[in-house]
């Protein structure tokens, strides 16, 4: 049900989380749906519907917006979160990420008996996000183990059968708001934010919550069993941040709190020219038998990886880029222009993603109306049908990638970042003002070059094709560090480990030195992988709203 505030005051319920995004509403449902006799408070700082302009994104001070979005363009407050403008990939970690590399520094504080342990959640966490049950690799999908990406190509030191799937309720307000408002045991509350917590007992547990009011600044003290942060990697940062008493019984603020901010270096640098025929190259979206899309990914084994030295990292065919007409394709340009035109492209895609699209720029638009008009009828007939495909129908088309005739397609690399301490969040002198500084380290960059040149060695020793640069060599690296842009896949800043001295949550998503307080985010991973981390997470919130029910039912 929803409620203007909880009530009677001295109410306790068995749970309260802060936060309505994807892990918020997974442990509040899966919490009410295994256990009926509870009670459950799902606490939102946005309105139902989503908010614009809101205090907490305005007091973000982004030192970076070369490299981070600001907090507009990458999270949203109201119900649904950040769910507002995902995309829907959904993406699984891979065992590399879980184990100690020479390449991170000794700062991997997670562990392979962790995944192992959180894998068996991922069914769960495919059913909330309806990107199906099968696996994330082609070589255990029926009929696909023997088919490959391109004429010639073999597995090998780079893999191709590793997959993204997409999610079908990408907004998940949209379609889980019913289910919140007729569940009896769960209360789902607007408009307020979380301030601060009572000070641990003396065995850690913390009893009560004060929340303030939006639209009055009212305070009112809600009181749980227990209580789980799922605000997001910033604010759930910032609420601990906060909140040093919760840190009382370990001796104060572990040092990690806030630091190893990181997300991944992503953008274009090459195309890639397969020699085999053009239409057996796979270069498209695919549905599996209950209709759910798949696309298949570049990556590279472990055993590169380690040798190599170079951090985890996916590659995928993809378009040209858009904002340049030399690609001379009609549908391209129709889909820039539209992009670009203010009224329209605001409705076609989420900030963040039609940045990706358009560079922000505004670039021979004559050239492009020349190619639109060169490639009538199909400069509208192509857009046209991904239009229909994308929006129009219940399991819509995840994305565009256009058939090459010439059989050369753009590579876009989605790469790891390290665990660097001095990408963190903290608290200004006025302990509200929330500071980012968020960078990439020439290891970043150098890895993502490295793993081009790999990808192109494993291409030549295949003979199936070769990488076609866009930028000289000695250009590379600034290349990169100038389109690369994240803060949408926060994580590090509230990392899981095996002590306080080097995380802020335990192996349970546990507060070191509490009781009852945990953080569902992905600020808890402390690498970010090639991954994206919602899928993950997903499973985290499953597995959280179990341990929760067995510690403190």
């Amino acid at each position: 049900m929803i409620s203007n505030k909880p009530s009677p005051s001295d109410r306790i319920f068995d749970l309260c989380i802060v936060g309505s995004g994807p892990a918020g509403m997974i442990v509040a449902l899966e919490y009410c749906r295994n256990h009926p006799d509870s009670s459950v408070l799902l606490a939102e700082y946005g309105a139902e519907n989503g908010t614009g302009k809101n205090e907490l994104d305005d007091s973000i001070n982004n030192r970076n917006p070369r490299n981070h979005h600001d907090p507009y363009e990458c999270t949203n407050k109201g119900l649904g979160g950040t769910s507002l403008t995902w995309g829907g990939r959904c993406v699984m970690f891979d065992p590399v990420d879980f184990a100690d590399r020479p390449v991170i520094h000794g700062e991997c504080t997670w562990d392979l008996d962790l995944l192992d342990e959180v894998s068996s959640y991922t069914k769960k966490s495919a059913e909330y996000f309806e990107c199906g049950t099968g696996p994330f690799n082609l070589n255990e999908m029926p009929g696909w183990k023997d088919r490959r990406i391109a004429d010639g190509f073999v597995e090998g030191d780079v893999l191709d059968s590793r997959l993204e799937r997409w999610s079908m309720p990408t907004r998940f307000a949209a379609r889980y708001q019913e289910e919140i408002a007729t569940a009896p045991n769960l209360t789902l509350w607007c408009g307020v934010e979380a301030r601060e917590f009572s000070s641990p007992e003396s065995d850690g547990t913390i009893r009560s919550l004060d929340f303030r009011t939006i639209d009055g600044g009212e305070m009112i003290r809600v009181k749980a069993k227990a209580f789980v942060l799922a605000a997001g990697a910033q604010e759930s940062t910032r609420i601990l941040l906060r909140n040093a008493q919760v840190f009382d019984g370990v001796g104060g603020t572990p040092s990690s709190l806030g630091k190893f901010y990181q997300g991944h270096v992503s953008g274009k640098i090459a195309s890639i020219a397969f020699r085999g025929d053009p239409k057996q190259t796979d270069y498209h979206f695919h549905q599996d038998e209950e209709g759910n899309y798949f696309r298949r990914r570049f990556q590279f084994s472990e055993d590169v990886q380690r040798r190599e030295g170079i951090l985890n990292t996916a590659i995928w065919l993809d378009n040209p880029l858009y904002h340049d007409p030399s690609h001379r394709s009609g549908a391209m340009s129709m889909m820039y222009l539209a992009m670009i035109t203010p009224f329209l492209g605001k409705r076609l895609a989420p900030p963040a993603i039609a940045n990706s699209i358009t560079k922000g720029k505004v670039n021979k638009l004559w050239h492009h109306i020349v190619n639109v008009i060169r490639g009538m009828p199909g400069s509208l007939i192509s857009p046209a049908t991904v239009f229909f495909r994308r929006y129009c129908i219940k399991r819509k088309l995840p994305g565009i990638c256009l058939h090459s005739k010439s059989n050369r397609y753009a590579l876009h690399f989605h790469a790891e970042q390290i665990p660097f301490s001095g990408n963190r969040i903290t608290l200004a002198d006025d302990g509200e003002t929330l500071n980012i500084e968020y960078e990439y380290t020439d290891q970043d960059i150098a890895s993502v070059i490295k793993a081009h040149e790999l990808l192109d060695a494993w291409l030549k020793q295949c003979d199936c094709g070769k990488l076609e640069y866009w930028f000289p060599q000695e250009d590379l690296a600034d290349e990169i560090r100038a389109m690369s842009r994240d803060g949408i896949h926060q994580s590090g800043t509230t990392r899981i480990g095996k002590s306080p001295e080097h995380s802020v949550l335990d192996r349970d998503l546990k507060v070191w030195g509490t009781n009852n307080l945990y953080v569902c985010s992905s600020s808890a991973f402390p690498t970010s992988g090639q991954a994206n981390p919602t899928f993950l997470l997903g499973a985290f919130a499953a597995r959280l709203a179990q341990h929760i029910h067995q510690r403190h039912a």
